[in-house]
């Protein structure tokens, strides 16, 4: 399991981020390489607010990020071999497609039969998910086709009150999102 991080300003901040989510908010946090917008991912309502201020449509489908598999295997429906294969890559900045439980809502997978997951290792991200007790829907902070936000000056230009709570910190260093591969094909969908 993660260890509770403290943020500059204590735990406080983990805390409220994790209020909003379950209060049905919509919040933007750093990840790896932006900032990404997040909400539980079992909240149609959230789901769908998150997706309208970035004016995403649906159909594509979302990620859900953790800090252990652990919150992703209700999801996912994955073989020991395959497990493997995600575990060699986690926690880390590697994004995967793969197989979903049945009773996984469309809302999250958009016109696939698979589901993006990614256990990070960026320590906010892992933090965030272990305070809240559930993995969190994770999208590039920004409105579809515009440049994703680096920072928390740029969600707020960007974003400004459209989301309930931004929890400020450095991204991972990654210069792009990270790469996302089919796990039934290996076959790489998006390039780091």
């Amino acid at each position: 399991m993660t260890k509770p991080l403290k943020t500059r300003s204590g735990r406080w901040p983990l805390r409220q981020a994790a209020a909003t989510l379950h209060a049905g908010g919509v919040i933007a946090y750093p990840t790896e390489a932006v900032y990404g917008l997040g909400c539980d991912p079992l909240n149609l309502d959230a789901v769908l607010r998150l997706l309208s201020i970035k004016r995403r449509d649906p159909a594509k489908g979302l990620i859900l990020v953790a800090d252990n598999i652990q919150r992703l295997l209700p999801f996912i429906s994955i073989s020991a071999a395959q497990r493997k294969t995600l575990m060699q890559g986690w926690p880390g900045p590697n994004t995967w497609l793969v197989p979903v439980q049945d009773w996984v809502p469309k809302w999250l997978t958009g016109q696939h039969d698979t589901l993006a997951v990614r256990v990070s290792a960026h320590p906010l991200v892992a933090a965030l998910c272990c305070e809240a007790g559930m993995p969190i829907v994770s999208t590039s902070a920004n409105l579809t086709g515009h440049p994703p936000a680096r920072n928390a000056l740029q969600v707020r230009k960007g974003l400004g009150e459209q989301i309930d709570y931004l929890l400020s910190g450095p991204t991972g260093g990654q210069r792009r999102p990270t790469p996302i591969r089919d796990l039934k094909s290996g076959r790489l969908i998006r390039a780091d």
